[in-house]
């Protein structure tokens, strides 16, 4: 997806899921890639090969980030929700915290583009759907909150240090690219979760709440595929990178596919792509899970140029299948 070749990256928590994934884009479309992770929730075969791997924090990147790199991607974060509630001083810590190291060492280094990993929860429980980027920020857990505050960090380096920034927020993250795939312990994520099921590996699925105003009572997101998440991440590298991203400017974008699949939705999905069966157990609601939550993605579309190209919620789940059976074994 990026015009020019022979950039030089730094990827930070490149070892995970969509970190990963990126990486081997970057990778096959003639980069050089450096990543840098502590293994903390990454894989060490989860780093594409041909990248130069630095184990290290996000804390440290000044030992390692020069001015050779033409910028910096920054995966590196804690991201389970649930830990971030019990837990919020880790979030801070982390999130906040390495992103303010990692601002501070890009300065010293004179990089100046920067794209971020944000997500779909600094916007909370919005009122309405689909989500557009001017809709009010309300986390309601401190991991939206540290990666809003982050936003808000970058807008404020952007204006007073000329930096070129994209945010990208995520909606839901899934599927799977050749080897790489999600695997998060605890895992926390509807479809791997559904896929455990129909592996045999756990009983069955919760369903927490079917009296939502939708369409079959459960809750609808919206998903997107891994890949088209990584290609979205070359072209904002190419928008800041070739001034349509003016320095000193922050531009946030949502990714989704603009459309949304319920809870029962997925798990049928599942059962006929995997041909084996998903009991399912219903569970009261949990607090905090809007009823809907589908991203506008337009200004994606028209600042970036990217257009989701793997919306089908089966291809999906199939390529998600299939890296859970080689992961597995099966």
């Amino acid at each position: 997806m990026s015009a020019a070749h022979n950039r030089k990256y730094l990827v930070t928590g490149g070892a995970g899921y969509v970190g990963g994934v990126v990486a081997a884009h970057l990778l096959q479309a003639g980069h050089r890639v450096t990543v840098l992770d502590d293994l903390s929730t990454g894989h060490r075969d989860g780093v594409p090969e041909g990248a130069e791997f630095v184990e290290g924090r996000v804390q440290e990147a000044a030992k390692w980030l020069d001015s050779s790199y033409d910028a910096v991607l920054h995966f590196a974060a804690s991201s389970q929700v649930g830990e971030s509630v019990a837990d919020p001083e880790k979030y801070w810590l982390n999130n906040v915290g390495g992103t303010t190291d990692l601002l501070a060492a890009m300065r010293d280094a004179g990089v100046r583009t920067l794209v971020f990993s944000s997500t779909a929860a600094t916007y909370g429980e919005p009122a309405g759907t689909p989500i557009t980027e001017d809709f009010p920020t309300a986390p309601t857990n401190p991991y939206g909150a540290t990666k809003l505050a982050v936003d808000h960090m970058i807008t404020g380096e952007c204006a007073a240090h000329g930096l070129a920034a994209v945010s990208l927020r995520y909606f839901n993250v899934a599927g799977a690219y050749g080897p790489y795939g999600e695997r998060h312990d605890p895992e926390s994520h509807l479809i791997p979760l559904v896929l455990q099921v129909a592996q045999g590996r756990r009983a069955a699925i919760s369903v927490y709440g079917d009296d939502y105003p939708t369409p079959d009572g459960t809750c609808v997101r919206d998903y997107i595929h891994v890949a088209d998440l990584a290609d979205a991440h070359l072209l904002a590298l190419d928008a800041a990178l070739d001034g349509r991203v003016a320095a000193g400017e922050h531009l946030i974008c949502n990714l989704g596919n603009g459309n949304g699949f319920s809870v029962r939705q997925v798990v049928e999905t599942v059962r006929q792509v995997t041909g084996h069966p998903v009991p399912e157990t219903a569970a009261p609601r949990r607090g905090g899970d809007p009823a809907v939550l589908v991203a506008a993605a337009e200004r994606a579309r028209r600042r970036l140029g990217w257009t989701p190209r793997r919306a089908d919620l089966a291809g999906i789940i199939r390529d998600a299948w299939e890296f859970a059976q080689r992961r597995d074994g099966a």
